[in-house]
């Protein structure tokens, strides 16, 4: 039976969700007489959760708050390291990550009530984390958009990540919280190869569409920079000084990246996908991988996880720190300033 690739989508299988006792399994390809899967069409399922920021307390990341007002991506990143937490849900990191969206629509509401607590101080709070805010349902739905007009109601800081050009829809009022430092914005451009892309992040935006949107953010005065991430080997590890310099060229003041790990499911449908798209250079990717992260493609070990290790990590970080040296010199985002939050919003006495 010829399998069917499923264009548009990343991944090309279910996994086994260790949650359930139920599973999807081909052990007798020669006893089915149509396909195990096809090709999904988007499912929406609406969540009222009871709160929605979330103290993050990995020694790797930066934010210390996040937030997420949807659950699965459409996007279909292949390397997505949330497609994980979608069997929490029930549903496979696979197909079922980028098809079946959960959709939390009190997300804005649960926001003002967990900054307008009495003992809240002001840090910034990451808008997306896990998976991205403006994948294409936020055009239906703007939870996003008013989630951000209670940041700018109370000043208060945030940050936020997207490989989306919808976030210019929001300029207005990520300009007018950029006149307070109250925001940080960062692109993810993972490759400006369009062949790679549309099968590697099939429902994003291009890469040149990308850098577009950085240089619109920039003419806004919204501070913002790039996640050159994840960096795969033998995929587009070779593009880093490009995209560092395009995005230097673009208006960006920061670069960040990380190396690609397989954690979970993840490893399984990375697997999949790879040999299907790649044969000819699948032993060599899986090899590198497998090498900066001790012999293995996932990694749960604080430090390495997200930056590798070994010869071929360090080539990489190296090309990384010269690029980002020769492009950005002394460029940096400005600090954020958490001096502007008020709990009385805009209305003001005098």
């Amino acid at each position: 039976m010829e399998e069917e690739y499923f264009k548009g989508r990343g991944a090309q299988i279910k996994t086994k969700n260790k949650y359930l006792k139920a599973e999807y399994v081909e052990e007798h390809v020669e006893g089915l007489d149509e396909p195990l899967y096809s090709a999904p069409t988007t499912q929406i399922f609406y969540e009222s959760p009871k709160k929605i920021v979330n103290k993050v307390t990995s020694p790797d990341l930066s934010m210390m708050y996040s937030m997420n007002p949807y659950q699965g991506c459409e996007h279909g990143c292949i390397y997505c390291y949330a497609r994980n937490s979608h069997e929490y849900w029930g549903f496979s990191a696979g197909l079922d990550f980028e098809s079946k969206i959960v959709v939390k629509e009190n997300a804005p509401q649960l926001l003002e009530k967990f900054i307008l607590h009495p003992d809240w101080h002001p840090v910034p709070i990451s808008v997306s984390g896990n998976t991205d805010c403006y994948q294409p349902l936020e055009r239906k739905f703007e939870i996003t958009r008013r989630i951000l007009k209670v940041f700018a109601q109370y000043r208060h800081p945030l940050g936020m990540i997207t490989k989306n050009s919808l976030i210019t829809r929001d300029i207005d009022i990520l300009s007018d919280l950029a006149k307070d430092n109250l925001v940080h914005v960062y692109i993810s451009i993972t490759t400006l190869n369009e062949d790679l892309r549309r099968v590697m992040e099939p429902r994003t935006a291009s890469g040149v569409k990308r850098l577009k949107t950085v240089e619109a953010l920039s003419k806004a005065g919204i501070p913002v920079g790039i996640m050159n991430a994840p960096i795969i080997p033998g995929l587009n590890h070779h593009e880093i000084p490009d995209i560092i310099k395009a995005a230097a060229d673009h208006g960006a003041l920061g670069a960040g990246m990380t190396i690609v790990r397989l954690n979970g499911s993840i490893g399984q449908i990375f697997e999949d996908w790879l040999r299907k798209n790649f044969p000819d250079r699948f032993e060599k990717v899986w090899n590198q991988i497998c090498s900066m992260h001790g012999g293995n493609v996932n990694d749960s070990q604080w430090g390495r996880r997200m930056s590798g290790e070994g010869n071929f990590a360090e080539a990489i970080h190296q090309l990384f720190r010269v690029s980002k040296k020769k492009y950005f010199g002394d460029k940096s985002l400005p600090p954020i300033d958490l001096t502007k939050f008020r709990k009385g919003g805009n209305l003001s006495l005098f």
